[in-house]
């Protein structure tokens, strides 16, 4: 049995860098939707904050689908 360890590399470089994004815009849409409750106290824009939660969400829900279809496909 031989191991392509490039491959192997290629594979874990890029679930790597693709959890770290997936983590990251799930944080940002954590911090839009806290950011929002502190925004009406200060004045700020609610619309956006909430928006801007949501756009993060969508894209964390758009990864997992296509990561669903690669796998299905």
């Amino acid at each position: 049995m031989k191991i392509d360890w490039a491959a192997l590399g290629s594979v874990f470089g890029v679930s790597l860098v693709a959890t770290v994004a997936l983590v990251g815009l799930f944080t940002l849409g954590i911090i839009g939707l806290s950011k929002q409750e502190s925004a009406t106290a200060s004045g700020g824009s609610v619309a956006l904050a909430r928006t801007g939660a949501y756009v993060c969400f969508a894209l964390c829900a758009a990864a997992v689908a296509f990561g669903i279809y690669l796998v299905v496909d």
